[in-house]
């Protein structure tokens, strides 16, 4: 009797994911649901950051709120040189990508990995996806003036 209650609960569970749209699945198609929306890469990233206005000069405390939340949040994975541990090396990543990038990153991470061809690669390179390190706006800001800073540059140079 058990084995039939569970057989008859197992076919309830399985039988929905055997229907679907039929018109997609007849063309080939994926489910909408499955297709991402294509993203026009203008190099900012996806996320609310659609511009950062730079420093120069840096500013000493911005830089050293950044560094203790890359100490906290950010050291585990990746080395301030080039070299890339979990995560890539920050050496240079202010000479790579644009402020915005950088930032929807830090505080989009999700979505970015999603719709960022950038991104993407970046995973496909080291295999890991990054966690979300719950940054607000004010901290991935504070953490690109830090980068600027470890990259020994005036912001924009």
């Amino acid at each position: 009797m058990k084995k039939i209650i569970f057989a008859v609960g197992l076919s309830a569970l399985l039988l929905p994911a055997c229907g679907g749209d039929s018109s997609s699945a007849e063309n080939g198609d994926a489910p909408k649901s499955m297709v991402a929306d294509p993203v026009a890469d203008n190099g900012k990233g996806v996320g609310e950051i659609k511009e950062v206005t730079l420093n120069n000069p840096l500013k000493p405390e911005m830089v050293e709120r950044g560094k203790a939340i890359y100490e906290m949040k950010c050291a585990a994975c990746h080395k301030l040189s080039g070299q890339r541990v979990v995560g890539p090396g920050w050496k240079g990543v202010t000479e790579r990508r644009k402020p915005e990038w950088i930032m929807n990153m830090a505080t989009n991470v999700d979505i970015m990995l999603e719709k960022d061809p950038a991104a993407q690669a970046l995973l496909k390179e080291c295999l890991v996806r990054m966690p979300n390190q719950n940054l607000s706006i004010g901290d991935a800001r504070d953490v690109l003036e830090f980068m600027y800073a470890n990259d020994s540059q005036e912001a924009g140079q």
